[in-house]
């Protein structure tokens, strides 16, 4: 996203003519990433059973693509993305933290590097992309569960102005009042 940013100029004579310099916000990066979590869950499978034909993986790595690693992927990152999305932050800026942006992009690699089946470094790659996947959802949780604990609640005036209340102390919270109960007699030859 682009703002105007105003700046002096160098020169002695415009001092009252600011010049207006464009600058690019990285939220474009974190908004890009809030819209491709969803295709990612069906591009990143695609490419697993795209590289196990380009690369000719073999019988068993197919049963692996189609029954373990298309199905993980698929369900894995959807929850992902649903708890992304699941936050107020996130659905009122369109835009993921930091944090997301850094876990999707290891994960993401780790997924592509999967769907090239080298032998060499196959299988670690694969405990690793396990792992980091198991720890983005540790992290996703963790920043859902943050941003949803009570905090100060804002308040408005009736011309519309924001305040946050005081919050009261135990000595100024209302006491409950003393109740005492009479009960009356009645004698029985007064009736």
């Amino acid at each position: 996203m682009a703002r105007a940013v105003r700046t002096p100029s160098d020169t002695p004579i415009a001092p009252l003519h600011p010049v207006i310099r464009r600058t690019i916000s990285p939220m474009w990066l974190r908004r890009a990433y809030y819209g491709w979590l969803i295709p990612a869950a069906f591009v990143l499978p695609l490419w697993l059973l795209v590289g196990w034909a380009v690369f000719r993986a073999g019988g068993w790595a197919f049963l692996w693509t189609l029954f373990l690693a298309i199905p993980a992927v698929f369900i894995g990152q959807l929850i992902l993305t649903f708890l992304v999305r699941a936050r107020g932050t996130v659905r009122s800026h369109r835009a993921v933290s930091w944090w997301d942006v850094l876990g999707f992009t290891v994960w993401h690699a780790l997924i592509i590097a999967l769907g090239f089946f080298n032998q060499a470094w196959w299988a670690p790659v694969m405990v690793v992309t396990i792992l980091v996947g198991v720890g983005l959802f540790w992290l996703t949780l963790w920043q859902l569960l943050r941003e949803a604990k009570p905090s100060g609640m804002v308040m408005y005036t009736t011309e519309g102005i924001a305040y946050v209340p005081p919050t009261a102390s135990p000595q100024d919270q209302p006491q409950p009042n003393e109740v005492i109960v009479l009960t009356e007699k009645r004698d029985a030859d007064r009736s």
